[in-house]
C-alpha cells in the first residue's frame, strides 16, 4: 500500500504534521510521499486508480476559513474540472483554532465535503486539530494517523476478502 499525503499549509505546520507522519507510521506503510499541494490540480488523482493507493489530506484553514494559498488551485480544480473519484479512498487532517469557532478546521472539511461530492470514500473519522489547546499536532497526528492506517488495513483485506 502507498500512503499520499497531500499537504495544504501557509505556515508549515500541516507540512511538519505530514513529515511526523512519514517518519512514525514507516513501519506500517514503508510507502508515504509527501506532496506540497503547490500547483497540484485533480489530476493528483488519476494515478489513485490503484487499489492499495491511499491519500491523506494534511491541511491547515487560512483567513476566513479558506484553504491555504498553495492548496487553491487543487480545491479550485475539484470543482472547475469535475469527475468521477469513486477510486479515490482518503482521510482528513484539518489543522485550525477553536477561538475562530464560525470557521475552525473549515480547510480540511471543505476538501473533505468536496472529494466527497466527487465521489471519492472518506475512511474513518476527520482529525482535528485545535492550535489553541496547547498540544502539539505532530505528535497527535502521527498517533492518530496510526489508528487510522490500521482501519485503512483492516478496510483493504476486507475488501480484498471479498474479491
Amino acid at each position: 500500500m502507498k500512503l499520499k499525503i497531500l499537504v495544504g499549509t501557509m505556515t508549515s505546520t500541516a507540512d511538519y504534521v505530514a513529515q511526523a507522519i512519514q517518519m512514525d507510521c514507516a513501519d506500517l506503510v514503508p510507502d508515504i510521499e509527501v506532496q506540497l499541494m503547490d500547483g497540484l490540480d485533480s489530476r493528483v488523482f488519476d494515478t489513485g486508480t490503484e487499489e492499495d493507493e491511499i491519500y491523506l489530506i494534511c491541511t491547515s484553514t487560512y483567513g476566513q476559513g479558506d484553504v491555504p494559498d498553495n492548496a487553491r488551485a487543487l480545491y479550485d480544480s475539484l470543482d472547475s474540472q469535475p469527475k468521477f473519484l469513486g477510486h479515490v479512498r482518503y482521510g482528513v487532517i484539518a489543522l485550525g483554532d477553536r477561538t475562530y469557532q464560525q470557521t475552525f478546521a473549515f480547510g480540511g472539511k471543505k476538501f473533505d465535503e468536496r472529494l466527497q461530492g466527487l465521489g471519492a470514500r472518506r475512511i474513518g473519522d476527520l482529525w482535528i486539530h485545535d492550535a489553541s489547546s496547547g498540544t502539539l499536532p505532530e505528535t497527535e497526528g502521527a498517533a492518530w494517523c496510526r489508528q487510522w492506517l490500521a482501519q485503512v488495513l483492516a478496510s483493504t483485506d476486507s475488501t480484498e476478502a471479498a474479491t
